[in-house]
């Protein structure tokens, strides 16, 4: 099937048009149909998932919009959200230009008691729609979907970090256990702990209660397994760094671990979240980590609200712990410099503050680094990891 992917060209000479809107949920879609030349929303309910149901309605409405002879494109959007960016890749293949619409950037009615119902919320979709491609500016914000190998890429550092909360809890879990008994600073990762259980007492001298055991191997089993899966993760990181293509992500990584303060895990963290993709400026790298301000000025009433927090969680976490790590490691760096100029000995609050400032200054100059090979001023370089 020939794609039709141009958006901005005039439809009345060379196609015509049909825009499809989804609303998706677990159980059921429901979809908006607006041939050309109608201004009627037609509706349809499928069954969640069902491809084969959705490709019917689409062929159907192909087959009216061509009867006037003229070439037809499908263009439809959806809301982002837990089904992913696979339904965009299949409406691709099959000819669709398709958007993902972020929710969050859809201005709706700011009524304390606002109707909400599905076939409204389609309604709003599909005039959202039809607003972005006249081209009105800011009338809602499309993602710009990872192929599936940027997606994928992602798994091992986010499973990392699934492993890493697992484990604590578990071992949290354990101490608590023996804490309740009087035993204190037990390490349950340490080699031999399962034999020591047998000479623990409690508090009041008496040997640990036999079913209290039972349920402490068990939780020291899920332990090991996780442990033995995080070492796993981490193995298989370290064994893609010395084989890294020039230009791939892995060389990225390979890159900005040369950077004292950063490390392989940081470098990765980085580059799977955010530095995979291309920005056009600094703005756009800071609002993608959602490090902006969001200023309020209306009327009398001025403040600063703090970031966004509109782009990346996951990114803009690291970038905030690496930038603890740039102000030790590369205390003469210019932005350690401009933190301490502004910070000086103050603590607690102020510190926490600027350290988001210094955050967004630091992703900027690391992507600055990246593109151009421009070492951030006063940094040094470590030996490569």
């Amino acid at each position: 099937m020939k794609a039709i992917v141009r958006t901005d060209a005039p439809t009345d000479d060379e196609y015509v048009t049909i825009h499809v809107a989804f609303e998706l949920s677990k159980a059921k879609w429901k979809l908006g149909v607006m041939l050309p030349g109608s201004a009627k929303l037609s509706r349809y309910t499928i069954a969640g998932g069902d491809l084969a149901a959705l490709a019917t309605r689409l062929e159907a409405a192909r087959s009216r919009a061509a009867r006037c002879g003229k070439p037809v494109r499908i263009i439809s959007c959806y809301e982002a959200g837990f089904d992913g960016h696979w339904l965009h890749r299949w409406l691709t293949e099959q000819g669709v230009i398709n958007h993902e619409i972020d929710p969050a950037s859809i201005q709706v009615s700011r009524r304390a008691r606002r109707a909400k119902t599905d076939r409204i919320d389609l309604d709003h979709l599909m005039r959202t729609l039809l607003a972005y491609l006249r081209g009105e500016p800011r009338v809602c914000s499309v993602l710009r979907v990872p192929t599936v190998e940027d997606e994928d890429r992602k798994r091992r550092n986010r499973e990392r970090k699934y492993l890493l909360d697992e484990r604590t809890a578990h071992t949290n879990r354990l101490k608590g256990l023996l804490h309740t008994q009087g035993i204190r600073d037990v390490m349950p990762l340490k080699s031999g702990f399962i034999d020591k259980l047998a000479k623990l007492c409690t508090g009041d001298g008496h040997p640990l209660p036999p079913k209290l055991k039972e349920e402490i191997v068990r939780e020291h089993q899920r332990l090991c397994l996780v442990q033995q899966q995080l070492a796993a993760v981490e193995a298989e990181s370290r064994a893609e760094r010395p084989y890294a293509v020039a230009g791939s992500a892995e060389e990225k990584s390979v890159r900005l671990a040369r950077l004292k303060s950063i490390g392989p895990v940081g470098s990765q963290g980085l580059v799977n979240e955010a530095f995979y993709r291309s920005f056009d400026n600094r703005r756009q790298v800071g609002s993608y980590f959602g490090l902006t301000g969001t200023p309020y000025d209306s009327g009398a009433s001025r403040h600063d609200q703090g970031i966004s927090k509109a782009g990346n969680r996951r990114a803009r976490e690291l970038a905030i712990e690496l930038s603890w790590l740039w102000l030790r490691h590369q205390p003469d760096s210019e932005l350690s410099r401009w933190f301490r100029e502004r910070v000086g000995d103050a603590k607690g609050k102020v510190r926490r503050i600027a350290i988001v400032a210094l955050a967004r200054k630091l992703v900027v100059a690391l992507w600055r680094y990246l593109e151009t090979g421009l070492v951030p001023t006063g940094a040094k370089l470590g030996l490569s990891r």
